[in-house]
């Protein structure tokens, strides 16, 4: 008995150590950052005029309205069971979002590797940044969680996906979650938040406001209350990784990691307990 009190108060000790540490390295992504000029330059140092403009703010408008008009309608609706059919809606709808901006992006003649920086990092130094930025936005995440537990009880409910993949009994089924969390989310959801949506909204209201508010608005079309804290301390993580590195392959990795452990621990729920 006084060996498990001790391992508790050692892993405790570790942590909340490790959560300083998060502090300590998001503190300073936040000076690195405040340090830098608002307007980006190229790799030579040129200001670049092909940027977004009134037409992408436009969109972004368009695209945020329809975001919060699913909010409203998920907040008064009443909660159903996701299903394997919705799963696939949200994959393909995701999919034609993306593809959408993407095909307006061309169309107005911008640069999506210059603006999302595709080319400024290679796979191996992404993954490895990613990594590194997302075990020190972990604890942060967790100290959201806990209080967010703390104060709406043990009993709250748990999100649809989480239930959906929980209660899933084809392997089919887990399939479709684990592609669509671990691949599609992060790659659609970053270009969308991190890259159009905060890069839309960094040019007009500054780095401040558009993360603060793509940050509310990522927690929210989540629709889920319980995790609505953890989720925009995350959503703040990922917008400081992105503009602080500058390449939205950093914050796909983020995400895509997040999910896969997300996962993983559901698959093993003992090693999450421990």
């Amino acid at each position: 008995m006084l060996a498990v009190a001790w391992i508790n108060t050692l892993f405790g000790f570790l942590f909340w150590l490790l959560f300083l540490a998060g502090c300590f390295v998001y503190t300073a992504l936040v000076r690195q950052i405040s340090a830098r000029p608002e307007v980006r330059t190229d790799a030579a140092g040129v200001i670049s005029d092909r940027t977004f403009g009134i037409p992408e703010a436009v969109l972004a408008i368009i695209l945020i309205s329809f975001m919060l008009l699913n909010v409203v309608v998920s907040v008064r609706s009443p909660s159903t069971p996701l299903s394997s059919r919705d799963l696939a809606a949200n994959l393909v709808l995701t999919v034609v979002v993306l593809l959408i901006l993407v095909g307006f992006l061309e169309l107005r003649r911008l640069s999506v590797d210059r603006l999302a920086g595709l080319s400024k990092y290679g796979i191996t130094r992404a993954i490895t940044t990613g990594a590194a930025l997302l075990l020190a936005a972990y604890p942060l995440i967790s100290v959201a969680d806990a209080i967010t537990h703390r104060l709406a009880g043990s009993g709250s409910s748990k999100q649809s996906i989480v239930e959906l993949f929980n209660g899933s009994h084809t392997m089919g089924q887990r399939v479709m979650i684990i592609i669509l969390a671990v691949a599609i989310a992060p790659i659609s959801e970053e270009f969308v938040f991190r890259f159009f949506l905060y890069g839309v909204l960094r040019r007009y209201v500054g780095r401040f406001g558009g993360l603060i508010f793509t940050a509310l608005l990522f927690a929210a079309v989540h629709a889920h209350l319980p995790s609505f804290a953890p989720l925009f301390v995350l959503a703040v993580c990922f917008t400081l990784a992105y503009e602080w590195s500058g390449s939205i392959l950093v914050n796909m990795t983020m995400h895509s990691l997040f999910n896969a452990l997300s996962l993983f621990f559901l698959a093993f729920p003992q090693l999450g307990d421990q």
